[in-house]
């Protein structure tokens, strides 16, 4: 099942397209995120304030919001924790 999560301002992206949530602060990822907006890969959500994340998709769609990773993640594990009884903390009781 499809889930729409709130990444700011009323804008959703549907979770399930998701396949990372990083920090904008790093080369790499600003390398990305220009090439996408040269591209039109890019979708910003931030409504002019300061990008705090970029969600890759699995399209190749970045997504920039201004909500911050952690927040992204936890509105994501929240859902699955939710309705799949996924555990999403630290999953190591078989590990001695």
């Amino acid at each position: 099942m499809n889930r729409l999560i709130n990444i700011g301002f009323g804008n959703v992206v549907n979770s399930s397209k998701i396949i990372g949530i990083v920090s904008p602060d790093a080369a790499p990822v600003k390398r990305m995120v220009q090439t996408a907006k040269d591209n039109g890969m890019a979708i910003d959500a931030t409504c002019g304030r300061k990008t705090k994340s970029v969600i890759v998709t699995d399209s190749g769609h970045l997504i920039l919001s201004s909500l911050l990773p952690d927040t992204i993640t936890s509105r994501v594990n929240q859902y699955y924790d939710d309705n799949n009884g996924m555990n999403t903390g630290n999953n190591n009781r078989h590990a001695q």
